[in-house]
């Protein structure tokens, strides 16, 4: 398969996500109304979402891509890989153990 056929299908599974999420927003009912829709159909947009989340991934993989976890950020936005590194303060019953001892 080749690059141009990626992008397309990948563009075309984006159209399909960005029409059901408005139909899902547009038919979802104030808070204390019954939702139009039967569940057996919420159950089956779920399952249309989880296939093409699936599908995208697969996509993107093949195309050599990281992954699906970049997210957009601010070029001015600092970096969340952090690396904490926790130091365990010293016991001080044990160091005036130590100076019992001496003594």
């Amino acid at each position: 398969m080749s690059t141009e056929f990626h992008s397309k299908e990948h563009q075309i599974l984006a159209t399909i996500r960005k029409v059901l999420s408005s139909v899902v927003r547009d038919t979802t009912p104030p808070p204390g109304r019954l939702h139009p829709l039967k569940p057996q159909t919420i159950e089956d947009l779920k399952h249309c979402f989880m296939l093409i989340t699936a599908r995208e991934k697969e996509i993107i993989d093949a195309a050599g891509g990281n992954s699906m976890d970049k997210r957009p950020r601010y070029a001015d936005a600092p970096k969340k890989s952090h690396v904490v590194q926790f130091i365990k303060p010293k016991d001080k019953d044990k160091d005036k153990d130590k100076d019992k001892d001496k003594n």
